[in-house]
């Protein structure tokens, strides 16, 4: 089973650690990120959304049209267009990137950061509609005749969109989350089931939920699986802990000045997205877990986002990813603290050790042949 790394799409350079040096939109900075992640190994890059950030489509064509191979996954969340609209957006931007494009349909977890944007939905109803959303706009990439459409959201009539995906029949479906809500619209509709980092044991009982929910939905082949992380390398263990602690320290100083980068997503309290509260859960349980895993930086966070960390030299952040990828996981997304350097030393130092791992790992398997029974060491 091939292995997928997928990094981050910045308009900027700043992150939890540092402050941006520039505009939210520096066109020449997000093509320097996005070439780096295409010159060192990288499969694609998410082009994320926030209620203030730059708009991902035109940021992602703009990358589309100027690199070759690298993919892109388009972050969208249904409260900001008619699924009409997006369904033409998405089919323009796969013409554009030559069949490049997944999209990633973002729920929202927080009413606060939805209402930005005059979302007023309850979490329960954001997820009915995104489920609805999705499969309207499947729909619409694949339907060359005219159709109405009369559901608990959205009503139409008489449409037919007339640009189509290159991808056939249509691009992949990509969507997170880690409510029994979310399990069922992701089992239902989703490509790709993306997570957040979390101790192997949660995350194996994640990816049974979500392959439970799929066959529920009445599907014989499950989403793929993300998992996303934070890697702090160093070429010494003891060099990357000392980093890791520094990277803290970071995000601990800018929190308490109140910067926007690192308070805003849970400005109001506690998180309500059940995502976010796990990881809190996790790192008030402890903070290092398996071989590699490191609660501290999404504690510091208040579980904003991908925050949990793998710390350790590329050779052990490599194995700790492999311990994931054996679980079932075959999409792996990684992004650092130092968005460019760590997406240059990630590529050269620890993709290809994982790589290498997996693809000695498949000759084996293909060796043993189907229906070969391996004794247990």
């Amino acid at each position: 089973m091939p292995v997928e790394f997928l990094g981050i799409a910045a308009t900027h350079n700043g992150s939890e650690t540092s402050p941006r040096s520039g505009a939210a939109f520096d066109k020449e900075y997000t093509l320097k990120l996005a070439r780096a992640h295409e010159d060192h190994g990288w499969d694609r890059v998410l082009f994320a959304y926030g209620s203030g950030s730059p708009d991902p489509a035109p940021a992602a064509a703009y990358i589309a049209s100027r690199l070759d191979k690298l993919r892109i996954l388009l972050a969208h969340r249904p409260n900001v267009s008619y699924p009409t609209f997006a369904a033409k957006t998405f089919a323009t931007l796969d013409q554009i990137s030559d069949g490049r494009l997944t999209v990633h349909f973002i729920t929202g977890g927080s009413d606060h950061e939805q209402g930005r944007e005059g979302d007023t939905l309850t979490k329960d109803e954001r997820y009915s509609r995104t489920r609805e959303y999705i499969e309207i706009v499947k729909r619409i990439w694949t339907s060359h005749e005219p159709f109405d459409h009369e559901g608990e959201h959205y009503r139409f009539h008489d449409f037919v969109s007339d640009v189509f995906p290159v991808q056939q029949p249509r691009p992949d479906v990509s969507f997170g989350g880690s409510s029994a809500a979310a399990y069922a619209a992701g089992g239902a509709e989703a490509d790709i089931y993306a997570l957040w980092g979390e101790p192997l044991e949660k995350t194996a009982e994640q990816i049974e939920a979500v392959k439970a929910a799929a066959r529920a939905a009445g599907r014989t082949t499950p989403p793929r699986i993300q998992v996303a992380f934070r890697p702090i390398i160093a070429p010494t263990e003891e060099l990357a802990w000392e980093k890791a602690h520094r990277t803290v320290d970071a995000i601990k100083a800018r929190k308490e000045k109140g910067e926007p980068a690192v308070v805003r997503h849970h400005r109001r309290g506690d998180p309500e997205n059940t995502g976010s509260q796990r990881l809190i859960s996790i790192a008030q349980s402890g903070e290092r877990y398996d071989r590699a895993l490191w609660t501290p930086t999404a504690a510091a966070t208040g579980g904003a986002g991908n925050s949990n960390a793998l710390v350790g030299t590329p050779e052990t952040v490599a194995r700790a990813l492999l311990d994931y990828y054996d679980l079932g996981v075959d999409i792996i997304s990684a992004r650092g603290y130092d968005l460019l350097g760590d997406a240059i030393d990630f590529g050269r130092h620890v993709i290809p050790l994982v790589r290498e791992e997996v693809a000695k790992r498949d000759a084996e398997r293909a060796a043993r042949g189907p229906g070969t029974l391996v004794e247990a060491g």
